[in-house]
């Protein structure tokens, strides 16, 4: 019996080193583990986990290889997403220009790419089908007064960049309704615009504040929600802040006919997007975003930035794309090494930018001061 027992050991150990041994080898015959195999869909594969009964939202990008960095290049233009009628932001002129902060954030990218600030092409969009245009590549990047969230970055395809506006929700009511605090306003109708943040935020924010909300009127566009606060359907408009200044400044009955009340009660980054799992694409959108906060902090902006080229201070150089030591500074981001001389040449740094198109409607920088004024604005070094 014993020696049975002792056979039979040895033959399970012979046995779990063969097993061993094929799960080394590849079926080219090189050592290895073998990947698991698959389906397209995933749940056909044996080794594909249990149907948990949750979704998840993915988009897969078709590049042949090419990241969108490449096919901008190629293509020698950029498509942003934008919109035609805020004003501050974007907005269509009669000869077919935009104008805007975010018209001239797509420039930014633009000179920071190409070489060009006005080799663009601006897609305008309705709220709705922002990321729906993203993620079918209609556009390249989404510059679109749009707040970055969890569940934008998680289930939209989508991928933020640096912020370009810091913002915040609030609340715009009649001059003469009465009203000096959202606390005033228990039991009203709000109007919000569909498929944003606000519409969430504006539900919470009463009942944090132990406020009856009536009901929220949302609607696909501007136009229509205006024409309902005008014709006294809700009591209050909400949006972002900037949304809110931009639009108060053109409103028929005039600015004075309109209050933005005192409370800001949610954060809105605000801030360009592109595709899922297309990183050189994003670097390239970053960095160009981050050159016009550099800029100003170097204090060089598109009135006198050429003289900055003979700079005796070699990180100001460096960010031009000037030789220093006998060498330009290329971190290998996929632009031009002066990317951020022609952003700023032809654009103007994040100072120009504001006061051009925000300052106008009375915002203030705040908290899109730099960080070295009292605000968060900040690039990483560039080296």
């Amino acid at each position: 019996m014993r020696k049975l027992r002792t056979v039979m050991v040895l033959l399970f150990g012979v046995l779990l080193i063969a097993a061993s041994c094929a799960s080394d080898t590849t079926d080219d015959g090189t050592s290895g583990t073998s990947a698991a195999p698959t389906t397209e869909g995933g749940t056909d594969s044996p080794d594909a986990p249990p149907d948990t009964g949750v979704t998840t939202d993915t988009v897969e990008l078709t590049q042949d290889g090419d990241s969108t960095l490449d096919s901008v290049k190629n293509a020698g233009e950029v498509k942003c997403g934008t919109r035609d009628a805020l004003p501050g932001f974007a907005v269509l002129q009669d000869d077919g220009s935009h104008q805007g902060f975010d018209s001239d954030f797509c420039r930014v990218i633009a000179a920071a790419v190409l070489g060009d600030a006005e080799a663009h092409e601006f897609i305008d969009l309705e709220t709705a089908d922002r990321f729906t245009a993203l993620q079918g590549g209609e556009i390249d990047v989404l510059v679109r007064n749009t707040t970055w969230t969890a569940g934008r970055d998680g289930l939209e395809g989508a991928t933020f960049v640096q912020p370009n506006f810091y913002d915040g929700q609030g609340m715009m009511v009649a001059a003469d309704a009465g009203f000096a605090s959202i606390d005033d306003m228990d039991d009203t109708v709000i109007c919000s615009a569909g498929g944003t943040t606000n519409e969430g935020n504006v539900a919470v924010e009463f009942q944090r504040r132990g406020l009856a909300l009536n009901d929220v009127l949302s609607f696909e566009n501007t136009d229509l929600l205006q024409e309902a606060f005008q014709n006294d359907r809700c009591d209050g408009w909400t949006s972002d802040v900037s949304q809110l200044t931009g639009l108060r400044s053109t409103y028929p009955d005039g600015p004075e006919a309109l209050v933005i009340l005192p409370e800001v009660f949610s954060k809105e980054p605000l801030a360009p997007a592109v595709r899922d799992g297309d990183t050189a694409w994003a670097q390239a959108v970053n960095w160009a975003v981050f050159a016009t906060i550099q800029a100003e902090e170097y204090g060089m902006d598109s009135s006198n930035v050429d003289s900055f080229l003979t700079s005796e201070d070699p990180n100001i150089l460096k960010f031009l794309g000037v030789e220093v030591d006998g060498t330009v500074l290329d971190p290998g981001l996929g632009l031009p090494t002066d990317f951020a001389y022609q952003v700023v040449s032809q654009v103007g740094n994040y100072s120009e930018i504001f006061e051009e198109h925000l300052a106008p409607l009375g915002l203030q920088r705040g908290v899109n001061e730099l960080w070295n004024n009292g605000g968060i604005l900040y690039a990483p070094p560039y080296k």
